[in-house]
C-alpha cells in the first residue's frame, strides 16, 4: 500500500490539530489529574490466576443482562389489564390473558430475535448468580474477606442477595402460570409474618392475591431500582479492589506489601477482552440452541390453576426445599395464627442464614485475635475449620436444593416419596456434619503429604535396585517455587488458655476455646516461617496500598 504525501494545506492542518490536542491536555491536566491517574491505573498489577476471573465472569453477565434488558424493554407491557390473544401462536389464540403475559408471547413469536434475546438475558441472569456464588465461595475459603477487606465481604454479599432478588422480580413479570405460582408462594412468605402479614400483603399485591398491580410495580423495581442498585454495588465494589489492591496466592516475592502479577494494559485488558467476548458467545450459543423458561407451554396464570413440577431458579430452591421438609403446623397467639411453615424456612431461616455470613468475618476475626492486614490467600486445606464450615454449608444447601425438586426426583427414580423426604430430612441434619468432620480430616491429610512432599520430595515413578539387591524409589525435591508456597503460611496461633484462677472472663475463656479448635490442628512443617518464608507480623504493613510489582 502507497502512502500519498500531504499536501502543505493538509500539514498545517494536521500540525494545528495535534497541537489543539495537546493544549486541550494540558489545560484538563493542570485541573485534573488525568494523566498521572491513568499512568498509574495502566500499570496497576493484576494476579495472573484462573480464580481471579470469576468475579469478571459475573460482571460480564451483568453487562449481558444490561443489554438485552434494555432491548426486551421497548416491547414488554408491564400491565395486568386481560385481553384476549390474537397472536401468532395458534394453540393460545382467543384465549384472555394479561398484556403481559400477550406481550411476551409477542416478543417470543413475532419480533424479529425476540426468542433468541429473551433466552439470553433467562441465561445470563442464572450465569450471573451462579458466578456471584462461586466468587463469595472463592473468597470464603481462601480468607480473602480478611482485614482490610470487610467491607468487600458485606458488599458481595448484598451484590448476591441483589441479583436473586433481581432474578425474582424478572422471572415473575411474564405473568404465565408458572411465574405466578412463584408469586403466590411469595405472597404466602409475606402472609405468614405475624400481625403485619396481611398488611404488607395487601401494600404488594395492591388488594387480594393476585390484585392488578404487582407486574406493574414489579417492573420499575426489576429495570430500574434493583439494577441501579446493583450498579452502584459493583462501582463501589471495583473502586476497593482498586484502592486495597488483589490479594494473591503464596510464591516467591510475593508478599504482604506488593501485588504480583500483569500489568492493567496491555496483557490483562486483552485477557480481559477476550473473556467477555467468550461470555457473549457461549451466552448467545446456549439461548440459541438451549431452550429455557417456555412460557407458552404454561399459558397465562390463574388464580385457580397451580402448573405440576413447578420449581423455582435454582438460587431460590434452597428455600422451597426448606419448607417442604419442615412439618406443616401453627399455633394461635392472642388471636393472631402463625403459620410457622412457611414462616420459619421460608423468612427466619434465610435471615439468620445470611446475618451469619455478614457476621462471620468479624466472628472469625474475634476467635483468632487475628488484628493485622492479609494480603495473601490461604490454601484452604491450611485452615481445616474454616474449609469444613464452607463444605458443610455447601452441603446443607445442597441438600435442601435437592428438597427443592423430591417430587420430580421421586417420580424419576420411582422412589416412594414419603420415604425420600424422610432421608433428606435425616441428611439436612446429619450431612453437614458428615461433611465437616470428612473435609477436616481430608484437610490435615493433605497438610501432612505436603509434609512428607517437603521432608522427602516427589514420587517419580521410578524403582532401582541396589548392589545387595534391595528395591529403593529415588525422590526428586520439591522446587524452590513450590517449597515457598507450602511453606509460607501466615496462619493465627491459637490464643493461650487461662490459667486455672485467673481473673479471665467467661468470654475470654470462649474466646480462647474458639481458637484453639479452630487453628490448633495443624501439620508444622520443616522449615516453617524461617529461611523459604517471611517471619510471622501481625502488625498492619506499613503503606496499606502497596507498592505494585509486575512480573
Amino acid at each position: 500500500m502507497v502512502r500519498m504525501p500531504l499536501s502543505r494545506g493538509q500539514g498545517q492542518l494536521e500540525a494545528r490539530a495535534v497541537r489543539s490536542a495537546e493544549r486541550t491536555t494540558e489545560w484538563l491536566d493542570r485541573r485534573l489529574p488525568l494523566l498521572d491517574a491513568a499512568r498509574t491505573t495502566l500499570r496497576k498489577a493484576f494476579p495472573d490466576h484462573w480464580s481471579f476471573l470469576l468475579g469478571e465472569l459475573a460482571l460480564y453477565s451483568f453487562v449481558v443482562l444490561l443489554v438485552t434488558g434494555v432491548w426486551l424493554t421497548l416491547f414488554f407491557e408491564p400491565s395486568m389489564s386481560e385481553v384476549v390473544y390474537q397472536g401468532s401462536y395458534v394453540p393460545l389464540r382467543g384465549v384472555r390473558m394479561s398484556e403481559a403475559f400477550a406481550s411476551t408471547l409477542h416478543i417470543s413469536f413475532d419480533v424479529r430475535g425476540g426468542l433468541l434475546i429473551r433466552q439470553i438475558h433467562h441465561w445470563a441472569a442464572l450465569v450471573m448468580a451462579a458466578a456471584v456464588g462461586v466468587h463469595m465461595l472463592r473468597v470464603f475459603f481462601t480468607g480473602a474477606f480478611r482485614r482490610p477487606r470487610e467491607a468487600n465481604w458485606l458488599i458481595g454479599l448484598t451484590l448476591f442477595l441483589l441479583t436473586m432478588l433481581e432474578g425474582f422480580a424478572g422471572y415473575s413479570l411474564p405473568d404465565d402460570l408458572l411465574s405466578g405460582t412463584g408469586l403466590r408462594t411469595a405472597q404466602g412468605f409475606v402472609l405468614s409474618v405475624p400481625v403485619v402479614g396481611t398488611y404488607l400483603s395487601m401494600f404488594l399485591f395492591g388488594g387480594e392475591f393476585p390484585g392488578h398491580d404487582i407486574v406493574s410495580r414489579l417492573y420499575p423495581v426489576h429495570i430500574l431500582l434493583l439494577p441501579g442498585a446493583l450498579l452502584a454495588g459493583v462501582v463501589l465494589h471495583l473502586i476497593l479492589v482498586f484502592h486495597l489492591k488483589h490479594t494473591q496466592w503464596p510464591g516467591p516475592g510475593r508478599t504482604n506489601r506488593n501485588v504480583v502479577g500483569k500489568p492493567m494494559f496491555p496483557q490483562f485488558a486483552v485477557r480481559s477482552a477476550g473473556l467477555l467476548a467468550m461470555v457473549f458467545g457461549v451466552l448467545a450459543v446456549l439461548g440459541a440452541v438451549a431452550q429455557i423458561n417456555p412460557v407458552w407451554n404454561y399459558g397465562p396464570y390463574r388464580p385457580d390453576h397451580v402448573s405440576s413440577g413447578a420449581q423455582p431458579d435454582w438460587y431460590l430452591g434452597f428455600v422451597e426445599g426448606a419448607m417442604r421438609l419442615l412439618p406443616g403446623f401453627e399455633t394461635r397467639l392472642w388471636g393472631h395464627t402463625v403459620s410457622w411453615n412457611p414462616f420459619l424456612p421460608a423468612v427466619v431461616f434465610p435471615l439468620l442464614f445470611f446475618l451469619a455470613l455478614y457476621l462471620y468475618p468479624f466472628m472469625e476475626r474475634w476467635v483468632t485475635r487475628d488484628r493485622g492486614e492479609r494480603h495473601l490467600c490461604d490454601r484452604p486445606r491450611d485452615v481445616p475449620v474454616r474449609t469444613a464450615l464452607g463444605v458443610a454449608g455447601i452441603t446443607f444447601y445442597g441438600l435442601l436444593l435437592l428438597a427443592g425438586g423430591q417430587d420430580i426426583v421421586a417420580l424419576t427414580f420411582d422412589i416412594p416419596l414419603n420415604a425420600l423426604t424422610w432421608c433428606l430430612r435425616v441428611g439436612v441434619l446429619v450431612g453437614p456434619l458428615v461433611a465437616f468432620w470428612l473435609t477436616r480430616r481430608v484437610c490435615l491429610a493433605l497438610q501432612w503429604h505436603d509434609r512428607s512432599r517437603l521432608s522427602e520430595g516427589d514420587e517419580t515413578g521410578e524403582v532401582g535396585q541396589s548392589v545387595e539387591g534391595g528395591y529403593r524409589e529415588p525422590r526428586s525435591p520439591v522446587t524452590a517455587e513450590e517449597r515457598h508456597a507450602l511453606v509460607r503460611r501466615d496462619l493465627p496461633r491459637p490464643l493461650p488458655r487461662p490459667e486455672p484462677g485467673s481473673p479471665a472472663g467467661v468470654p475470654a475463656r470462649l474466646r480462647s476455646v474458639l481458637s484453639g479448635w479452630f487453628h490448633g490442628d495443624r501439620v508444622p512443617f520443616p522449615g516453617e516461617d524461617t529461611a523459604d518464608g517471611e517471619q510471622r507480623d501481625d502488625r498492619a504493613p506499613a503503606g496499606a496500598g502497596g507498592d505494585g510489582r509486575n512480573a
